[in-house]
């Protein structure tokens, strides 16, 4: 990591600007003398990192769920999409776990100040699964009042819920332990399986993979009741969904996928376009 190249630059640079821009915890989008619409918890904010103000530009359009991808180099969880993109001072704790502890100290136990729903922290292994996880299980520990914890067979709410997700390795140490800070991202192949939603609270699986309509003409109804049939296996089980892979690109076709996920009841829509998301919720009055 010696040589920097000129996106990793620009990403340092980023990260600096963010800091300084950076409004004091929980003023940006908790402020206690002005109102504030509610957060959008169906939106989930894929490759949240890439933004150039990681986790508070999606707080500010209010999203309910954020992603991030760790490396693990050394004993340090590095955020980016690829090893190219590594940068050492863009850590788990710079961009997010620092940010959130004083968020919610500031929220007085919240990250939306005078919502008791967690914000959900999905964070995408990208190195080997199981050693990464314990690595990640440390970290996490040094901010254990800030999740929702599972201990010995009850789920303890907190103000924000790690979902582990990747790298399918990190599944072996998790369900090895009897207290943990962090959940399974499951995937189709688990609905129906014996693992609870205790452990397992999220189903998400790549759009592309199991349906081929990407929003142009009609949904075909055998897909679209393939699509209801999967929410309504998981909701019943308590678990929510999630799909990838969707398309992103704004326009019609965009938007009729994203209507068709919201009739179905899918709990996480999937975006880089933090903007493009939250006024399609606020106009199909969605949160």
């Amino acid at each position: 990591m010696a040589l920097i190249t000129r996106r990793r630059a620009l990403t340092a640079f980023g990260a600096t600007l963010a800091a300084v821009l950076a409004p004091p915890a929980g003023s940006a989008f908790a402020e206690s003398g002005k109102h504030r619409p509610r957060p959008l918890w169906r939106a989930h904010a894929h490759n949240d990192y890439e933004h150039p103000r990681p986790l508070f530009d999606a707080l500010d359009h209010r999203f309910g769920s954020v992603e991030a991808d760790i490396f693990l180099v050394g004993d340090q969880l590095l955020i980016g999409h690829t090893a190219d993109d590594l940068d050492p001072t863009r850590t788990l704790e710079s961009l997010y776990l620092d940010p959130l502890a004083r968020i919610v100290r500031a929220n007085h136990g919240s990250v939306y100040r005078g919502e008791r729903r967690p914000l959900q922290l999905l964070i995408d292994i990208k190195t080997e699964g199981s050693s990464t996880y314990l690595e990640l299980d440390r970290h996490l520990r040094r901010y254990r009042h800030l999740f929702t914890t599972y201990a010995h067979g009850r789920v303890y709410p907190g103000a924000v819920t790690n979902v582990i997700s990747g790298d399918r390795a990190a599944r072996t140490p998790m369900e090895a332990q009897t207290v943990r800070r962090a959940f399974y991202d499951g995937r189709l192949t688990d609905l129906g399986t014996a693992a609870p939603a205790s452990f397992v609270p999220l189903i998400s699986d790549d759009w592309q993979l199991n349906f081929t309509w990407l929003g142009e003409g009609a949904f075909p109804d055998a897909e679209r009741q393939k699509l209801r049939d999967i929410i309504a296996r998981a909701h019943s089980r308590g678990q929510k969904v999630r799909f990838w892979n969707t398309p992103d690109l704004a326009g019609p076709a965009r938007d009729a996928l994203w209507g068709e996920l919201l009739a179905a009841d899918v709990d996480y829509l999937n975006t880089d376009d933090l903007a493009g998301l939250e006024a399609f919720l606020d106009a199909h009055k969605a949160a």
